[in-house]
């Protein structure tokens, strides 16, 4: 039965109370477009989220050859049948009547429909002139963390094989790049250590920088319902907005922007201090603890609380309820990842759990989260600027196995330096030596840092820019080529999410007009380039999902991430199975390092490592000599101050991110009624007391501006730390009068008109949390907020 109510209000829905270690109770949600019922719906076909990185697992309903609702799937180890308000809502943004239909090229000036053979013809014919001309640097491809993982294994053997280019890269840099790097530093590879379930056996619950309660809705009613239980966990939250995961905290941590290394090291302190560690686990299964006990020695709690402003006695019980914990589950996100030093700062969070030995066993779990739905995917398959199967670029022999799996000679695999991250791409369009950019599926003209200067870029008349999107976002507007993709729904493929749960998504629907599957249009390209292997047959020797699958299986076999236990047809019988997926273990693997470090070894591991401070890479031998017996590694980060700090003329600190009501630049959300009605317009938020300083009131008009650019938004008074201005990055201007950019002249509605271009050394993630700004007065409030009109906070913070 359709559930009736607001959704957008009732985020988290009703609760099912459980208890440690018992099995977390399922409850259906399902919402169907208005006046249909359950026996109204022709055909339910099985996918999973797109809109979020949880994985939640639900069943698409088709009437008339529409997509008219969705129902979560009780059965399913992720959501047991939960959905959000993304899920609910989003899937009407397949049939907005603004889809792009037939490809555009770009014709004196303007975008003009043509056929397909015209718009590949375009990019075909500018591939080959570039390649004879100026050779595979001067081709990139920026693609994004929604595609599904046979798309992302094509994009990358044909970029990394066929053009030779080492300039590819996802939307993933912004998000989850620190997660994969961090991994990589102390684990030697990537692979999220934990389970879901480690919540449901956990007694202390960590969120560093996650306001889990807003961005992975329905983990956080499995927190929820934990927390409605008997012998509920204690939480401890790391976050400077005083969120809903801070209202249900038992300690709530709010430090200062850009000092959680100071934090972290002063956390570890104590712990070490009072010896609450597992010595025993730490000489089996680690090295570095001295280096790591000797950094944090000076890094007492009243040291921290000079740089993070955090009270010494607060930093103390979180470290008491770490490191007393006897189940401690961690996770991690944006509020690291998007910070100063970042990649120090989630290697941290590794070594707390480390040196308390909180890893393999349940309610023993580390999470290192994602922000995207195949986040991992880009990651596993090489479409992240990695090796696919999380081979090493450093490793010769790892090369050399690639090369055989793809058939081609090692020296046609780009290795001679680190792959290209995106902000390196997009310098290097800058600059013109990459004349062609292939954006697919994602928006840069909105969520990439300073965004006056990527317009800028992307404008550039010497570079041919090609878009593969939905609809005409900012960046198609500013393309030489678009090329009208079809969705989630539209087609068939895997999305993996961040606990390394595999779910099929199989189409439901047909694609509007011409659009196409990016995995057609990936092998259309291919075909037309004529790519090759070494011994003269097509590069690419699939033809759809399936064999495309098929073809990956084969290339993650005896790999960390190996799939070879799965296929399209398993997944279609029994739903979301965790890999590794071997014969050895047919029901996939809830944990990793359950039996000691796996992937470390020399051998074996992805990276070698690198500098916390420079981002350099450490050489084989260094890596050899540090780790002779593949363990993990404890490394130690010393506190640095932010790059950029406040000053007279930028008094506080701006700090970006996400509402629970939105999904990146609203192509999608934004064309939801319910969704955008929730959260119609950007905002700004201050604490009352810091609105108070500035002058301001609750509801005035602001003006957020920074040496970069400026935003104007409704000031919203409310719980965060002092000194703090929040932005919701998700707003551009599609659904404005101007189309791409502000009005000349003018302050913006998206936030990285503000945000400086900055990058962690280690990860190469933009940092969107750590930038100096000031709020000024644009108009008093005239008229009831938005919130005091419906009687709800609409637009929630996270």
């Amino acid at each position: 039965m359709a559930d009736d109510r607001d959704r957008t209000k009732d985020i988290w829905g009703a609760r099912t109370p459980y208890d440690p270690g018992t099995p977390w109770p399922s409850r259906t949600d399902t919402h169907l477009a208005p006046g249909l019922a359950e026996d109204d719906v022709e055909r339910w076909v099985p996918s999973a989220s797109l809109l979020h990185s949880n994985g939640d697992a639900m069943d698409i309903a088709v009437r008339d050859g529409r997509i008219v609702g969705v129902r979560g799937r009780a059965a399913d180890r992720v959501n047991r049948g939960r959905l959000g308000p993304k899920d609910l809502y989003g899937w009407q943004a397949n049939g907005s009547p603004d889809r792009l239909t037939r490809p555009l090229v770009r014709r004196d000036g303007r975008l003009v429909e043509c056929d397909w053979d015209t718009a590949m013809d375009e990019v075909v014919g500018r591939s080959r002139e570039l390649l004879e001309q100026r050779g595979p640097g001067a081709l990139g491809f920026y693609t994004t963390g929604q595609l599904f993982l046979e798309e992302y294994y094509t994009l990358a053997v044909l970029a990394r094989a066929g053009i030779g280019t080492n300039h590819l890269d996802g939307n993933t840099r912004l998000c989850t790049a620190t997660a994969a790097e961090a991994l990589k530093q102390t684990f030697g590879c990537d692979g999220q250590p934990g389970s879901y379930e480690d919540i449901d056996h956990a007694d202390v619950i960590a969120l560093f920088g996650h306001n889990m309660a807003e961005t992975q809705t329905v983990l956080w009613a499995r927190v929820l319902d934990r927390l409605a239980g008997t012998r509920p966990p204690r939480l401890v939250c790391v976050d400077p907005r005083h969120t809903p995961v801070a209202r249900h905290a038992e300690v709530h941590l709010a430090p200062r922007p850009g000092t959680n290394v100071a934090l972290l090291d002063a956390l570890l302190h104590e712990i070490i201090r009072r010896d609450l560690v597992d010595r025993d686990y730490i000489e089996a299964n680690t090295v570095g603890f001295d280096e790591l006990a000797a950094m944090v020695e000076p890094c007492t709690p009243r040291w921290a609380a000079g740089i993070c402003d955090v009270p010494a006695a607060t930093i103390e019980r979180a470290a008491d309820l770490l490191g007393t914990a006897e189940r401690l589950t961690s996770t991690v996100l944006q509020g690291v990842y998007q910070s100063h030093q970042a990649t120090a700062a989630a290697v941290q969070v590794n070594n707390l759990h480390l040196i308390r030995g909180m890893l393999g066993s349940p309610g023993r779990g580390l999470l290192q989260m994602n922000g995207q739905p195949s986040a991992e995917n880009t990651r596993e398959c090489g479409a992240d600027g990695d090796l696919p199967g999380f081979r090493n670029w450093q490793n010769d022999t790892h090369v050399a196995d690639l090369a055989k799996v793809w058939n081609v000679r090692p020296q046609d695999i780009p290795h001679h330096a680190p792959p290209t991250h995106a902000m390196q791409i997009f310098r290097y369009a800058e600059q013109g030596s990459i004349r062609l950019l292939w954006i697919t599926g994602t928006n840069p003209a909105v969520s990439l840092p300073e965004l006056s200067r990527i317009r800028s870029v992307l404008s550039q008349e010497r570079l041919f820019v090609v878009v593969q999107d939905l609809f005409l976002t900012e960046t198609a507007q500013l393309a030489d080529v678009v090329l009208p993709a079809a969705t989630w729904g539209e087609k068939t493929g895997v999305l993996t999410n961040a606990d390394r749960t595999v779910h099929l998504s199989e189409k439901a629907v047909e694609p509007p007009g011409e659009a196409r599957a990016d995995l057609d249009i990936f092998l259309d390209y291919a075909a037309r380039m004529d790519f090759r292997d070494k011994d003269g047959g097509p590069l690419i020797t699939w033809h759809d999902p399936e064999t495309a699958f098929a073809a990956w299986r084969r290339c993650s076999a005896g790999r960390p991430c190996d799939y070879t236990g799965l296929d399209h047809d398993r997944l279609r019988e029994e739903g979301g199975i965790q890999w590794p997926c071997t014969e050895e273990t047919p029901g996939g693997t809830q944990r990793l390092y359950t039996d000691g470090i796996s992937f470390a070894d020399a051998d074996t591991c992805e990276s070698y490592g690198k500098d916390l401070v420079t981002g350099a890479s450490v050489e084989p031998v260094e890596y050899r000599s540090l780790n002779p017996h593949g363990k993990a590694v404890l490394k130690a980060a010393e506190y640095l101050p932010p790059h950029e700090d406040v000053s007279p003329d930028y008094p506080l600190q701006l700090i970006t991110g996400r509402t629970v009501h939105h999904f990146h630049t609203r192509t999608k959300t934004g064309r939801a009624p319910e969704l955008n009605a929730a959260a119609p317009e950007v905002w700004a938020e201050m604490s009352p007391t810091e609105a108070a300083r500035q002058g301001l009131s609750d509801g005035d008009l602001v003006q957020v501006g920074t040496p970069r650019g400026a935003v104007r938004a409704r000031l919203r008074a409310t719980a965060m730390r002092d000194g703090v201005v929040f932005l919701p990055f998700h707003y551009g201007y599609w659904d404005t009068p101007e189309g791409h950019r502000p009005p000349d002249g003018s302050a913006g509605r998206a936030a990285n008109e503000a945000t400086v271009t900055d990058w962690d050394p280690v990860s190469k993630q933009p940092l969107f949390k750590t930038c100096a700004a000031r709020v000024t007065l644009v108009a008093r409030r005239t008229a009831p907020t938005v919130r005091e009109r419906t009687g709800a906070d609409v637009g929630s913070r996270t």
